[in-house]
């Protein structure tokens, strides 16, 4: 097949995999450990209303700051009975026995979820988007995935959406639950789309966010890999804005099937940034798993390596 056109197969895939619709009444997660508190339809000004699933780890003591890990697409974290694909990232599972073997302290789980159509424009990194040729931008915002679906719905705004979690939901989480507020203990995490826009919020707000987990990024940007420019603009505002590593932890990986295979060069010029910014192997982590495709079910195999580097002592 066509390499170009499996992109574009496989981004349909990419969507679906993240894009589970929001239901009017969604039915209630079933999880192996912790509690999960719905907030559903929480209202912002910067974007549309969103649903907000929070996991507390059975070790929850109001009494005790935790800290507190904020994830993107969250109707795929949980559940897989209510997903589209019957997968699922197994946050519960593996937090839950990384917090019970102690291995790293106990972790609020703030999931977000997309906002189905319009995830791309939430989570395609705003100021690369805005240094790209104006031509090449309105011909991205004018692009259909196959089959037709517009691979844009709005304008790009992930920096509303950041500011919706950093303006809106984080105070309504430190001020409902016992959390540590503070950089060092407040963490971004997701993969694919949500993997560059954990970057994008790490370096965007390194005064509220101290790591984020970048899994299977896509570097890509769109669906191209003939004459596309956009992972050159995401390498120069990487290169630019960077925080700094003595306070700061970033962990990147990838596989390599499916969608994943195409990451892998672009994956190693952002760690050649990275090692001329001062990233040490304390405080940055990329690793490739042999293997692992595009999908929930390689994310939740490796998911512990991520906590572990981000939270373990």
């Amino acid at each position: 097949m066509n390499p170009f056109r499996l992109l574009i197969l496989l981004s349909c895939l990419l969507a679906a995999c993240a894009q589970q619709s929001t239901e009017l009444s969604p039915p209630v997660l079933n999880v192996a450990s912790g509690t999960v508190v719905r907030l559903p339809n929480f209202p912002s000004i910067h974007i549309s209303p969103r649903t907000v699933d929070i996991w507390l780890p059975d070790s929850y003591d109001s009494e005790i700051p935790c800290n507190v890990l904020y994830m993107h697409d969250g109707q795929m974290l949980y559940d897989s009975t209510t997903t589209w694909n019957k997968q699922e990232w197994g946050i519960d599972e593996v937090l839950g026995e990384l917090i019970a073997n102690k291995k790293i302290p106990p972790c609020i789980v703030v999931g977000v979820w997309n906002g189905d159509e319009s995830r791309h424009s939430d989570y395609f990194p705003e100021k690369p988007f805005r240094s790209l040729p104006e031509a090449y931008r309105d011909s991205l915002l004018k692009a259909k995935r196959y089959g037709g679906e517009a691979l844009f719905s709005t304008d790009v705004q992930s920096d509303a959406y950041l500011k919706f979690l950093v303006e809106e939901l984080k105070p309504h989480i430190d001020k409902t639950y016992s959390t540590k507020t503070e950089p060092a203990h407040t963490y971004v995490a997701g993969s694919s789309m949500g993997g560059l826009i954990s970057m994008y919020a790490l370096c965007e707000y390194p005064e509220v966010f101290g790591g984020a987990a970048c899994l299977s990024t896509h570097w890509l940007g769109a669906f191209d890999t003939t004459t596309n420019v956009i992972p050159q603009s995401f390498m120069t505002y990487l290169d630019q804005h960077l925080p700094q590593p003595a306070t700061h932890k970033l962990y990147f990986d990838f596989g390599t099937e499916t969608l994943d295979k195409y990451y892998e060069p672009f994956q190693q010029q952002a760690d050649s940034i990275m090692r001329a910014k001062g990233y040490s192997a304390v405080l940055w982590k990329t690793v490739k798993f042999v293997g692992h495709d595009h999908s929930e079910r390689s994310w939740q195999k490796r998911l512990d390596v991520p906590l572990t580097f981000l939270m373990g002592e």
